[in-house]
């Protein structure tokens, strides 16, 4: 049974390197979003990227699934904050996406840090995001439980 469909559009014009698109998501809630190659490849341009997309769709999925496990053990977040960095490759058959990191920050009552660790664990395992780039991308989690 399919929970949820969503839908996202691009328009490119021109060649890779000196080319432009945009993106809209079918809710409309971020607006016309502006891609170029230069903006995978450079800290500086002020334009998006898959990969940021990618590290922002994977940090909220995870910290949705983290909220879950956490409430069902019976130890409820008071917050959960994750940084994720998607990395671009340059590789032999030419670019790949590799590593997906995700810095997991929570602040949970009556929680060590070991049993942050596990349920930051098995909360990877549930997660859609992280089934979806399984064997694809290394996922490598670093949890830190706060006071």
């Amino acid at each position: 049974m399919m929970l949820a469909r969503r839908r996202a559009e691009v328009g490119w014009q021109g060649t890779l390197e000196e080319g432009r698109g945009s993106f809209t998501v079918g809710s409309w809630m971020v607006g016309e979003v502006p891609v170029t190659w230069s903006s995978r490849t450079s800290p500086e341009e002020e334009s998006t990227s898959p990969e940021e997309l990618m590290a922002a769709a994977h940090a909220s999925c995870y910290a949705m699934a983290l909220s879950l496990v956490l409430g069902e053990r019976g130890t409820p977040p008071e917050s959960i904050d994750v940084q994720a960095a998607c990395a671009l490759d340059a590789v032999s058959e030419g670019f790949r996406i590799t590593t997906m990191d995700l810095e997991v920050r929570g602040r949970v009552p009556n929680l060590d840090a070991e049993g942050f660790r596990r349920a930051a664990d098995y909360a990877h395992q549930i997660c859609p995001v992280s089934n979806a780039l399984k064997d694809n991308v290394e996922i490598r989690v670093n949890t830190t439980l706060e006071d």
